[in-house]
């Protein structure tokens, strides 16, 4: 029963939608109707700017790692750690809130990463960057990094079923970014920095 009740409790923590949050809070805005329609970081960043960006990007995290905290007190297995955190994640992309149409949950899962498994989220992270850095596609950011999850979690030591959870959300990571995949390959994906009209 416990199992259960922590997941269910992850999956309500991953539920709750910090970009619309702070896009009404600060901007007045409903980051739904504008850019991508998404409420991650990145079209808060868009739609809103830097500083509720940066608020989006720290709730996000924050709640991954929550999760994987909350499971981590009551559970002794390490492993339901990060199933708590795969239902944090599935959560914010499938929000209770929000009829269940979310964000893609890349921050969600750093968060999970940083606690979890910290090098592997120091080592995403850095790939994710020099991707960013080098085309400035955030969406090309998390994809490469999704598709390198797994790798990885396999080349730092990771169990079987830690790998397999990789392989998983990866994959739905990369599912959530049909839309940026095929405009990234139209040529019209919106690049780091530009605005979107209000």
């Amino acid at each position: 029963m416990t199992y259960l009740l922590i997941v269910a409790a992850a999956y309500v923590l991953g539920s709750i939608p910090f970009g619309l949050l702070v896009g009404k809070w600060w901007a007045k805005v409903d980051v739904r109707n504008y850019g991508s329609g998404n409420i991650g970081m990145t079209n808060v960043l868009r739609t809103a700017g830097y500083i509720p960006a940066l608020l989006t990007l720290i709730g996000d995290v924050g709640k991954g790692a929550a999760a994987v905290l909350l499971a981590r007190r009551f559970l002794a297995e390490p492993i339901w750690s990060l199933v708590a955190g795969m239902f944090a994640m599935i959560g914010h992309n499938w929000p209770l809130f929000l009829g269940f149409k979310g964000g893609k949950g890349v921050a969600t899962v750093a968060g999970v990463l940083a606690v979890f498994r910290p090098p592997a989220a120091l080592i995403l992270f850095l790939t994710w960057l020099a991707v960013l850095l080098a085309f400035r596609y955030i969406s090309l950011a998390s994809i490469t990094v999704a598709v390198c999850l797994p790798l990885v979690l396999l080349l730092l030591g990771a169990g079987w079923f830690e790998v397999l959870l990789g392989v998983l959300v990866g994959a739905i990571t990369v599912y959530r970014h049909r839309s940026n995949i095929e405009r990234l390959r139209k040529g019209t994906e919106f690049r780091f920095g530009e605005k979107v009209q209000r």
